[in-house]
């Protein structure tokens, strides 16, 4: 299975959730967890992702939804999940 992280963080706003899963359902890349919140007004989510069945390169997905950020007025940033971790290990 390849996994990546992605998350999402901008002002609060309607149809975030939706626009961000139908995106990666687009791409066909599968959901394995979520997480979401609202502090203070801002949205913030993280989701772990499965990208074994994905329709584009890394590259092209990154940009997908880099794009789909500026549509929604959120920042959208995936990294895969090994890189994710050592970014984050002590």
């Amino acid at each position: 299975m390849v996994k990546a992280i992605l998350t999402v963080i901008g002002k609060d706003n309607i149809g975030i959730i939706a626009g961000v899963s139908q995106q990666l359902a687009d791409l066909k890349i599968n959901i394995l967890d979520v997480s979401q919140t609202i502090m203070n007004g801002y949205f913030t989510m993280m989701m772990m992702l499965d990208l074994s069945k994905a329709s584009e390169s890394f590259e092209t997905i990154k940009k997908a939804l880099a794009e789909k950020g500026v549509e929604l007025n959120v920042q959208i940033k995936i990294q895969h999940e090994d890189i994710f971790n050592s970014m984050h290990s002590l």
